[in-house]
């Protein structure tokens, strides 16, 4: 199958659903990564092995399925200790996690590398029958998603519109007929 994922979600849940993360780009950022609140540092940092110390600290122990449940021996703290707050490992500066909030987002070498093979997918596929199915896509960052698929669908004739949304399945009047809004 050929496909790419261009996805507003910052929670891995593509991946964990057998998607290949290398037909994903996650243009809003992502959970698993920290960035250096330094601007000058332009890098981020997989958080995973902080996670798994944080969670073990706070009594939760992942079982042999990979579901996190509390031991018996401990209750939550909801407190980590003093050594365990994360920092940069290049600058030593506090961290925050890599989301798209404030000018200081990081688009690093993974974001642009992604982007990259957004945009090729995108052209490689330029006039030819393409479906841009749009899931659950709301008002909050249409520009990502949204606008840009009815452009594309609107430049090439062959292409069509599907969107899935419990509010908001709509499509300019110019789609309608090559348009699929559940």
């Amino acid at each position: 199958m050929h496909y790419f994922v261009i996805t507003t979600n910052v929670d891995h849940q593509f991946q964990r659903a057998g998607f290949d993360k290398n037909r994903l780009f996650y243009t809003q950022g992502e959970y698993g990564l920290f960035q250096s609140v330094n601007p000058k540092n332009q890098k981020t940092y997989d958080n995973e092995d902080w996670v798994m110390k944080a969670l073990e600290v706070q009594g939760f122990v992942k079982n042999a399925n990979g579901i996190f449940e509390l031991t018996d021996k401990r209750r939550i703290s909801m407190q980590i200790p003093t050594n365990l707050i994360p920092t940069c490992p290049d600058d030593n500066s506090d961290v925050t996690t890599n989301l798209r909030a404030d000018d200081y987002f990081i688009e690093d070498e993974g974001w642009h590398k992604a982007s990259e093979a957004y945009y090729n997918f995108l052209e490689e596929n330029k006039n030819k029958h393409i479906l841009f199915l749009e899931l659950g896509v709301g008002a909050n960052t249409p520009v990502i998603v949204k606008y840009p698929f009815w452009y594309m669908v609107m430049e090439n004739k062959k292409a069509v519109y599907a969107c899935v949304n419990y509010q908001e399945a709509f499509c300019p009047n110019e789609l309608e007929e090559r348009s699929i809004c559940i």
